[in-house]
């Protein structure tokens, strides 16, 4: 049987992608290669995929919803999606707000219907995000907490897809699980995230920003330990306990540890073997000051355990930067 795996070109979609092929999965990928980020650096995540002769890839944006329903339609034999397409970023939502609704909220709903068509595809697992805890106070952040103040329009178009998907279950009852990301860094990641910046501008001894003045704090999660939740709850489709119980579950991926940003940036420098130039901003507009994952749910559901402090984590990502780029 087959894994379709969207936003396949993407950080996370490469790496899951990767595991699945591993561990001997046939899996169909699809992408848009939009120009958010390098498109270069998505063509070389595909070309390691491409070596596999499990692999196969589309090009496809899920936003065009007739091409894209078409195209979903003439799949064979798949059984489970992975839904990792969308439009990502806190703060390009400021500026280009269309593409979010048409990325992640037509895009969901895309994949919803073909879900709803295709009686074979016994679940899905679709990405959403610790920005739907938007200006909560209570920390840590859990599943069970009130998500009805959004800070951005990415975040809100990430409830939105949790609430559509709690709706079609009710209605048509496959089973969905929806995973809340925590800052997910590491080796092929995103260079509009702060590792990818900071390790960036360090090398090419140019200042950083440094949103809040420094005082922020994020659950940074590496990248592995995101790829193993992932496949831990593609694994465990919550079960349908009845009208009043759909088959619907909402875990936090995260580390399980809200680190200060500047510890964080000191972990960066000596991992480049370099200081930082600091250039002090105030809060973003969108950004949450703390951010921290409560995951005693997947660790009960799902055996989630985080296992890699960034103090081992930046390390080999700031490894990848310099073989990738050759610095």
């Amino acid at each position: 049987m087959t894994v379709l795996v969207t936003g396949v070109a993407g950080f996370i979609g490469f790496h899951v992608a990767s595991a699945l092929l591993a561990r001997g999965e046939r899996v169909v990928g699809i992408d848009n290669l939009n120009a958010y980020y390098d498109v270069d650096l998505k063509k070389a995540r595909l070309a390691r995929l491409e070596a596999n002769p499990a692999f196969t890839f589309h090009r496809l944006d899920l936003g065009d919803r007739v091409a894209a329903e078409a195209a979903l339609a003439e799949i064979k034999g798949l059984d489970r999606i992975v839904h990792l397409a969308a439009q990502a970023g806190v703060r390009h939502s400021l500026v280009d707000p269309h593409a979010y609704v048409d990325a992640n909220i037509t895009g969901h709903l895309v994949v919803l219907e073909a879900c709803r068509r295709r009686p074979d595809v016994k679940h899905l697992v679709y990405a959403s995000s610790s920005s739907v805890y938007g200006g909560n106070r209570k920390l840590p952040f859990a599943v069970e907490d009130p998500v009805d103040r959004p800070l951005s329009l990415y975040g809100a178009t990430k409830r939105a897809d949790e609430l559509m998907s709690a709706a079609y279950c009710h209605l048509f009852r496959t089973p969905m699980t929806g995973l809340r990301f925590f800052t997910v860094y590491g080796p092929w990641g995103r260079p509009d995230m702060s590792a990818y910046l900071f390790t960036k501008a360090i090398f090419a001894g140019e200042p950083i920003r440094v949103f809040n003045q420094g005082n922020m704090r994020r659950d940074f999660t590496y990248i592995d330990d995101i790829v193993a939740g992932v496949l831990a709850a593609l694994d465990r489709p919550p079960a349908d306990g009845g009208e009043s119980a759909p088959p619907h579950r909402i875990y936090n991926l995260g580390n399980h540890r809200s680190e200060p940003l500047m510890r964080f940036i000191e972990v960066i420098e000596r991992a480049c073997n370099r200081k930082a130039i600091l250039d002090l901003q105030p809060m973003q507009p969108g950004d949450a000051p703390e951010t921290f994952a409560d995951i005693t749910t997947a660790q009960a559901d799902l055996g989630f355990a985080p296992r890699t402090p960034i103090d081992e984590g930046i390390p080999r990502f700031v490894q990848w930067f310099r073989e990738y780029h050759g610095v």
